[in-house]
């Protein structure tokens, strides 16, 4: 338990910066689900579409802290390979 007030307060906003946290997250994660549908199923056109926002929210996730930016660059070189075998 928290013994002086600082902690006090750096215990509640833990708490918030976890909730806020866990929605970016969550954000991120259904934006590259959609974009790995896309691709399961053989649909480039949509896989493309797709990616055009699952980019933005992996960088914006990395440059708030909640991912490492290693992996968001990562996460997008992988799924653009993906999207790029499928015309072959």
């Amino acid at each position: 338990m928290a013994n002086t007030k600082s902690a006090r307060k750096a215990a509640r906003q833990a708490v918030r910066k976890t909730e806020v946290n866990k929605a970016r997250r969550a954000i991120v994660r259904n934006s590259v689900r959609k974009v790995e549908e896309a691709i399961a199923a053989g649909d480039k056109k949509a896989a493309l579409d797709a990616l055009k926002s699952a980019e933005p929210a992996l960088m914006r996730a990395a440059q708030r802290g909640v991912i490492h930016r290693n992996n968001a660059s990562r996460k997008v070189s992988r799924l653009n390979h993906s999207i790029a075998r499928l015309s072959k």
